[in-house]
């Protein structure tokens, strides 16, 4: 049985990669999802729209793996991660992050300002 991570993309310009695990059955993609959400650190990445569209195929999957980016000291990431995949996301999967967006919303730290996280925040939470 061949390793699933080796079908990962290699390099930021592998939409092949990305292609063919599109065409992988769902509960083989599973296990990839969390090192699938580190194509979109940078969504100016060529490889990242194609990751990003397959991950949105997973909204109530990828929530606990969002979630742990979130908990991260990633705030660019963190960017990404609100501004393309959880703004998308049906409202049933965005709601399970409120008390993330809340927090951020309200208290907001000297790093995600500079991030402008908190804007981010208060337009998904006006959406939820």
């Amino acid at each position: 049985m061949e390793n699933l991570e080796d079908l990962l993309p290699r390099h930021k310009f592998d939409n092949d990669s990305v292609e063919m695990i599109k065409k992988m059955d769902r509960d083989k993609i599973l296990p990839l999802l969390p090192n699938l959400l580190e194509w979109i650190q940078d969504m100016n990445w060529p490889v990242a729209p194609s990751v990003l569209g397959l991950l949105l195929t997973f909204p109530e999957e990828i929530v606990p793996h969002v979630q742990d980016v979130l908990s991260s000291d990633d705030d660019n990431w963190k960017w990404f991660i609100l501004h393309f995949l959880v703004i998308k996301l049906p409202v049933e999967s965005r709601v399970q992050f409120s008390e993330y967006l809340t927090r951020v919303a309200e208290t907001t730290t000297h790093n995600e300002l500079a991030e402008e996280i908190d804007e981010i925040a208060k337009e998904i939470l006006a959406t939820i």
